[in-house]
Order: structure tokens, then sequence, then C-alpha cells
């Protein structure tokens, strides 16, 4: 497993290169191209890593946060934790995913652990994604036909194919089929569909369905050091309505992305089955 893993980030740090000339060529030609790309000595952070998952909209319907009744408090700063209790009562929410919500609620009231998808080592999905590995650096590869986005954590990847159209039925996924654009010379836009209904879309176990659909608008903010990113949902069969939220990362000097391995490190963060950890039952080489 780590030999592979290994190979992965080879071929990574290759294609940082080949990420950087396009940006380069970009410039040269007037070309409008952000430049996302990371380099062999930056990456981007978020600087949300123990606030609520996401920044909600200024006015709209947003994210779920938390119940007020039970704020949540993170581990540290010498006060004792309180894991996420999802506010219910966001009218965003189905009668069902509140049902299925409020069970994952009483599990934590219980002194359970919540399920988070890093700690229990499969894929965040869209746009849990861009909370997954809190205090993980997120690193970008711009080449013609693709933006590949790499999170440290696991090394989770998501492909954006540029300039073309979704499929006409893509095969569900765990990150779904994602298709982006540039505008405005400092916005990259990336729309997704396609996803399976294995994830959830925050650390409040927020559920969707394969109706999910996702928008992202990448944008350089603060000559480039800061990268805002905001995102509308829309699901008929979870939500009520469409909604939106952001999330913000800032570029860090933290050096070439390295192997965080997450199911080889640890067990099940529950030790109980109930989320149980990805488990090959064969070799796959």
């Amino acid at each position: 497993m780590r030999s592979r893993i290994s190979a992965k980030l080879c071929v990574f740090a290759a294609a940082l290169c080949a990420g950087t000339a396009l940006a380069a060529d970009g410039a040269k030609t007037g070309a409008a191209i952000p430049n996302f790309a990371s380099t062999s000595t930056t990456a981007w952070t978020t600087n949300r890593p123990t606030m609520d998952d996401f920044i909600p909209p200024a006015s709209g319907p947003g994210p779920v946060m938390s119940d007020p009744a039970h704020p949540y408090v993170p581990n540290g700063g010498g006060r004792q934790p309180t894991y996420r209790v999802a506010d219910l009562t966001n009218p965003i929410l189905k009668p069902w995913a509140i049902e299925q919500m409020k069970k994952a609620n009483d599990e934590v009231l219980a002194g359970k652990t919540p399920f988070r998808a890093r700690s229990s080592c499969v894929p965040g999905g869209v746009p849990n994604f861009l909370i997954y590995g809190r205090l993980e650096p997120v690193y970008f590869v711009q080449t013609k036909n693709e933006v590949a986005i790499l999170n440290q954590a696991d090394a989770q990847t998501r492909h954006v194919y540029m300039n073309m159209p979704h499929s006409a039925h893509p095969a569900l996924s765990w990150y779904g089929e994602s298709v982006g654009h540039y505008e405005g010379g400092d916005t990259l836009v990336v729309d997704t569909i396609g996803q399976n209904d294995k994830t959830f879309v925050d650390d409040y176990r927020t559920p969707h369905t394969a109706q999910l659909h996702v928008v992202e608008r990448y944008k350089l903010t603060e000559g480039g050091k800061t990268l805002q990113v905001s995102f509308t949902i829309e699901d008929p069969g979870a939500y009520n309505m469409p909604w939106s939220g952001m999330q913000i990362y800032h570029r860090t000097k933290l050096g070439p992305i390295t192997e965080a391995v997450c199911a080889e490190n640890h067990g099940s963060m529950f030790n109980d089955k109930i989320h149980p950890m990805p488990t090959a039952e064969k070799p796959d080489f």
C-alpha cells in the first residue's frame, strides 16, 4: 500500500511542474487562467480548523450548524470538548433527513464519538472534501485538460475535467463527475453530479441522495494569498430548497505533499462495527 501511495505522490510532484508551467504560459499569452497551482514550497490550508464546517451565506438558506442548545466546543484550549450536535431546525432539511440526523445526534449526546469521513478512512465526497482532514493542506495541479485537487489527508483526490460537458449518464462514485471552466481570470467553476449516497455533506452527518448537484466557485482574493470557495447545493431528494455555503483557504509555506495514510494507522474509531473501517478482503495487485 505504501509503495503505491509513494508512486502516486511522485506522479503528483511531477505534475506540479506541469501545472506551474501551464499557469505561466497563460500569463504570457494573456489567457484568463488563475494560478491555483501548488509548488514545492506552498499549499492551501483552511483558516477554520475548529469552527463550524462551512461559513453560511450573507442571506438565504445555508448549511447545518451547531444546535444552539449544544454549542460545539473543539478539543483544545483547556475546555471539555463537545462533539457536533446538528441544529435540526434548519429549513433546508427534508423530514427523513431530520429523522436520520436525530439518531446521529442522540448517539453523540449519549457519549459516542460522531462519524467523520476522515476518521473512518472513507472518501468525503463533495462538498465534504472542503473540510476533509482539518489542518491538512490542499494542493492543486493545473493542466490543459484537467485540474487535480489533492487533500493531503489520506491522499484524497478529485479530478476536474476542463471545458467539457457532463456525461449523459455518469456512473455513481464517491466524488462523482466534476467538470470545470475558468471565469474572469481569478475563478475556477466546478460542477459536480453523479455522487453516490454513501457520504455526508458535512461533519454533522447531513445526508444527501444521488440527485446531489454541487457547483463550486474557487476564487483567488487578496492578490492570490487567499482562496475563497463558495458553493451552491441542490438535491430535491434531501433538501427543501437549494442552499449555499463557503470555505476559505490561505496560501501557506508547508512544503511538498507528504504521506498521511489513514487505515494503516489506527483501528475503527468506534470499535463497535457501526462504522467499520474499509478493509480489503483480497489483494488488488
